[in-house]
């Protein structure tokens, strides 16, 4: 089994690399990704209460009624709504639908 200590040591490596390329970059996120997995799971009794708990709040402000509408939700609140909001244009505008995820 990979122990943090593997992880710590792996990590240590990629960031030694005098010329990374981008395995390396890959290696790396994927360890600490693991890492972080790892750490919560040990805080937590199951993993996805604890991805689920981390979920920021919204600050995003620009004076709209949208960002009054999301200022102080859970982002995970508002993705689920836009989750629908873009299945539904997905089905009534193709095309600004691919537009958007293009933006994105």
């Amino acid at each position: 089994m990979i122990t943090e200590r593997d992880l710590d040591e792996a990590i240590a490596e990629c960031q030694g690399q005098p010329h990374p390329n981008a395995n390396t970059c890959i290696k790396l996120a994927a360890y600490y990704i693991i890492k972080d997995y790892m750490v919560d799971s040990k805080a937590n009794t199951s993993p996805e209460q604890s991805f689920s708990t981390k979920s920021p709040e919204i600050s995003y402000d620009s004076g709209t009624t949208f960002s009054n509408a999301i200022k102080g939700k859970k982002v995970d609140e508002v993705l689920e709504v836009f989750e629908e909001l873009m299945a539904t244009l997905q089905a009534i505008n193709p095309r600004l639908y691919e537009s958007v995820l293009r933006k994105l």
